[in-house]
């Protein structure tokens, strides 16, 4: 099994990225790509090869390297035996892999292959040959994601508390209450003052008196 596993001497934090190609030279080109953009590359030659390197063959011993967390899988698509997108449903399929992103890389620019690979859940299709551009977005792209799935295990959203809480909140409805209370006795007393005035007029009851009064009903 040929695998290739090479690490960047950079101290920033790494991505691990299986690349996956059956041409040598394509190999070469991605995996220089990889590195001088200080991520950790292991590379292998076929579909097969990076099943058995994550233990996805039912080979429970067929890697010796398994147990190194892989942050991206870049693989060619157009290969003997599994191809690309076979590679891509499977490791899809598993529980313990199917979160990790896949590329796909492709020399052919057939629109129904890149949909194709894409709705089964593919990060990103790449056409060959790949650029440094392309593997510097793509890094981007997975530190973003790592740092945001960080962010809310480490700051879990708090709980709003809404308006309504805190109007049916005891202290809130016995102030509201009391309120209503007051201005309703308020009320009463105004309205009992008034009709005990009006009561006490009679005809003897001085004119500005009644004007007073009329004016008060008016108002």
């Amino acid at each position: 099994m040929a695998v290739r596993d090479l690490s960047s001497s950079s101290s920033s934090p790494e991505l691990h990225v299986l690349a996956v190609d059956d041409s040598f030279v394509d190999r070469k080109v991605i995996e220089r790509l990889l590195r001088i953009s200080s991520c950790k590359v292991t590379t292998v030659e076929s579909g097969t090869r990076a099943l058995q390197y994550l233990g996805l063959d039912g080979d429970k011993g067929s890697s010796g390297l398994k147990d190194l967390k892989v942050n991206l899988i870049v693989t060619d698509y157009s290969m003997p035996g599994l191809t690309g997108y076979e590679l891509l449903k499977k490791i899809k399929e598993s529980s313990a892999f199917r979160e990790i992103p896949v590329v796909i890389m492709s020399s052919e620019n057939i629109q129904p292959r890149i949909q194709q690979c894409m709705t089964e859940g593919a990060e990103d299709f790449l056409l060959k040959p790949v650029k440094l551009a392309d593997v510097k977005r793509l890094k981007e792209l997975i530190m973003r994601s790592g740092q945001a799935e960080e962010g809310k295990t480490k700051n879990p959203c708090t709980k709003r508390i809404l308006q309504d809480d805190i109007d049916s909140s005891p202290s809130s409805s016995s102030s509201s209450s009391s309120s209503s209370s007051s201005s309703s006795s308020s009320s009463s007393s105004s309205s009992s003052s008034y009709h005990d005035d009006v009561s006490s007029l009679d005809d003897d009851t001085p004119s500005s008196k009644r004007m007073k009064l009329e004016s008060r009903v008016h108002d």
